[in-house]
């Protein structure tokens, strides 16, 4: 709507303040606007990227536009004043999340962080995050050791096996518990075909056997 105090959520749904806002501009929050459509869209969504990784002190670029994984839209929207970019992805795979509360009391999910630094190595194409994903990756695991098996767990349930043997590499040179490890290496496949460590460089670099990487940098 035109008058500052509607703001249109899509095609015949509409936020509308309980009260017209001073100034007579309404600007509701990106929780309460994900909360809202979700339910209007009768799906789910967790916060995810470049706003998962501002969040958790990864990166302190703070995004313009929020990114959202959901089950339901694929587009970039403005809703509001705000930006939305909404990747849609397999009901399955969303999950591993850190639900909390705005002051307003509103609800917002996040990717929790073992799953957002698991995403930096899956998705990394569209969030433009490796090598710096595997810095993050390295500089989290030395501050809390447990963020190690929540990692792997991450990595077992919602990634592939690229994102396996990417992790596993690092892993294995950060973690000394065999067991961790094993959960990784169960998930691997038989391809003899290696993958390279840093996937838009060339391919050019010894071999990890174990893994099945090529170390390109």
């Amino acid at each position: 709507s035109n008058s500052g105090w509607i703001v249109r959520l899509k095609r015949g749904v509409y936020l509308v303040p309980l009260r017209i806002p001073a100034g007579g501009k309404y600007g509701p929050g990106a929780a309460l606007i994900l909360q809202k459509l979700m339910e209007e869209e009768d799906g789910k969504y967790q916060l995810c990227g470049p706003t998962a990784f501002n969040f958790y002190g990864l990166d302190d670029q703070i995004p313009s536009v929020t990114y959202v994984y959901n089950n339901r839209i694929s587009s970039s929207r403005t809703i509001g004043n705000l930006a939305f970019q909404f990747i849609k992805i397999a009901y399955q795979r969303l999950g591993a999340t850190n639900v909390l509360r705005t002051p307003e009391g509103v609800e917002v999910i996040y990717s929790s962080k073992a799953r957002t630094l698991m995403d930096a190595v899956f998705d990394w194409s569209r969030f433009n995050s490796l090598p710096r994903g595997y810095d993050w990756i390295r500089q989290e695991i030395r501050k809390d050791f447990k963020l190690a098996s929540e990692l792997v767990e991450a990595t077992a349930q919602y990634g592939n096996q690229a994102t396996a043997r990417r992790i596993g590499y690092l892993l294995d040179s950060l973690v000394q518990t065999s067991r961790i490890i094993t959960r990784l290496q169960r998930q691997l496949s038989n391809s003899k075909t290696s993958i390279p460590w840093i996937p838009d460089r060339p391919a050019k670099g010894t071999v990890n056997r174990k893994w099945g990487v090529i170390i390109n940098g």
